[in-house]
């Protein structure tokens, strides 16, 4: 009944502002997509006549939601739980003579909200003079409360709203290029793709003044599958953010993408417009958007180019993922034929990859240098290709000449290494030069000491020592645990860096466990006076 006699009420001729009775709650169904207007003033019939003025306001199809405060403390704490407020309608003159420019400095010095609205409203221009405040305060308008009819209350309101409109715009245009460029610098890595194609999507639903609950899909890659709904989330943003998988996909929405993959087109609808687009491996792409108005010939250009060219970016991804994955399998596969010559078996350089990235992840590495570690520790031994076999495969103690010959494997491995420009050669390089290093100096072939040894190659050194004591080889027995364990814990400072031995025993668990997911034949054929680990030490 309240809403009915505030619209039978007419404003006179020269549309002065009348005020209501009382203030009147936004209905729950007005309180979905809206543009939030804060009133903070402590006379009520402030609100209400606010209210009244602009109840039939829109904008973009959003109606407004009123916040009401009545003290510029009430007013913050109102915009802490309200930060995608439009719009502050402002009184000046509140519990104290300058609470509203006071409120304003919070707003836009501790809050760091630059983007509301702030629209200064005061009976008393006489202390608060405009031009100084305008220069003072970062406000956006400012009216005598004498001089604000209905119609220039209209026109201050949409005025204000349409620039928060722009400046939302531009900040998630914005953050849509800032999500593209932190992934351009790790493209290839599924998840800065995912990162890629979100902010790629941000920016198309900006510039297009779109709503921005959109999704990116992709299907499993066979055609006849997509059909049945198997997908997956590329990119999401708004509302869909949380679809990570199709069972998080609205109901309706699966039944539009069901759609598109069956018809193997795209389709648009009043309120939404589905966007099939088939790559060049097989691979089918959908793009769902829901539009505030219809799309434009350009609009959907724009659309069909974005979808192109995350589509070829995906393609580039799957590529590039299979060299990588090829180029991992190269790389083992060289180590685990080095091993086969000394009788050792190819699970032998996947554990100490392992070893080494679990090392370097409890160390802190970030990703990029974990996933050189792994690759590149598997080749540490690359030099007993040059070893002769009375050496390589003698079953018992090496006399002091053949001892010399084992040990420049270190060398021959880092010539046959070196000359690549590639990052993991390079690496492994370092590793099969420098894993025989020991922390006090006593290691080859350089006697290097401490720090002066590469972080990879003392990671390494420890993951190949681990592995040869804890396993059956050719000339001898594996150590028991115990033994291990206090070994390690005796060379702590003396062969091992410190705190790389500490990282080891604060871990061993996970370190044995790796062990046991690729355990080794038993290939002891030696005695048991045999020396543990006869090319680490003399």
């Amino acid at each position: 009944m309240r809403r009915q006699a505030d619209r039978d009420l007419k404003l006179p001729e020269d549309d002065e502002i009348h005020f209501a009775e009382e203030a009147v709650e936004e209905p729950p169904e007005r309180q979905g997509r809206v543009w939030k207007v804060m009133v903070v003033d402590d006379e009520q019939e402030m609100h209400d006549i606010t209210r009244l003025a602009l109840d039939d306001f829109s904008l973009e199809g959003r109606r407004l939601r009123f916040l009401s405060a009545y003290s510029g403390k009430e007013a913050l704490g109102m915009l802490e739980s309200h930060p995608d407020t439009a719009i502050i309608l402002l009184d000046v003159v509140m519990e104290k003579e300058h609470s509203g420019l006071e409120m304003v400095r919070v707003i836009r010095e501790e809050m760091k909200n630059s983007h509301v609205r702030i629209i200064l409203r005061t009976g008393h221009p006489g202390q608060a003079p405009e031009r100084e405040v305008i220069g003072k305060y970062d406000i956006n308008d400012y009216k005598e409360k004498t001089e604000l009819t209905a119609q220039k209350l209209f026109t201050s309101v949409m005025a204000a709203l349409r620039s928060y409109r722009d400046i939302q715009i531009i900040d998630r245009n914005r953050r849509g290029l800032e999500q593209i460029i932190d992934a351009s610098a790790d493209l290839f890595k599924q998840q800065s793709l995912g990162k890629f194609a979100t902010g790629a999507l941000t920016l198309l639903t900006s510039l297009l003044h779109l709503d921005d609950s959109s999704l990116y899909v992709r299907t499993t890659g066979l055609a006849a599958s997509c059909k049945e709904g198997s997908y997956r989330v590329i990119a999401a943003s708004g509302r869909y953010s949380d679809c990570l998988d199709e069972g998080s996909i609205p109901e309706e929405i699966v039944r539009d993408l069901r759609q598109a993959c069956r018809d193997r087109k795209s389709f648009f609808s009043p309120d939404r417009y589905v966007g099939y687009f088939q790559s060049n491996n097989g691979f089918e792409n959908i793009l769902y958007l829901k539009p505030h108005r219809p799309l434009t010939h350009v609009d959907k250009n724009l659309i069909s180019i974005f979808s192109t060219n995350v589509a070829t970016a995906l393609d580039n991804i799957h590529l590039n993922r299979e060299i990588v994955e090829t180029q991992k399998e190269v790389v083992t596969t060289l180590g685990a034929v080095i091993d086969s010559r000394s009788k050792e078996t190819a699970n032998h350089v996947l554990r100490v990859g392992e070893y080494a990235r679990s090392l370097g992840l409890f160390m802190g590495l970030p990703e990029s240098q974990l996933e050189v570690l792994s690759l590149a520790a598997p080749m540490h031994d690359a030099g007993k290709i040059g070893i002769p076999d009375a050496v390589l495969l003698k079953p018992g103690r090496l006399s002091t000449d053949e001892f010399e010959i084992m040990k420049t494997h270190t060398l021959i491995g880092y010539d046959i290494l070196k000359g690549s420009g590639r990052e993991i050669m390079r690496a492994a390089a370092d590793i099969a030069l420098t894993h025989h290093e020991r922390w006090n100096g006593g290691g080859y072939p350089r006697g290097l000491r401490a720090e002066e040894i590469p972080l990879y190659g003392r990671i390494t050194g420890i993951a190949d020592v681990f592995d040869a004591l804890n396993r059956n080889r050719v000339y001898k027995k594996a150590w028991p645990r115990q033994k291990l364990l206090d070994f390690f814990h005796r060379e702590r400072g003396g062969l091992f860096d410190p705190d790389l031995v500490d990282l080891f025993l604060d871990h061993t668990d996970e370190l044995f466990a790796i062990y046991k997911a690729y355990p080794d034949r038993d290939i002891y054929r030696g005695n048991e006076d045999a020396e543990p680990f006869r090319e680490v030490t003399p």
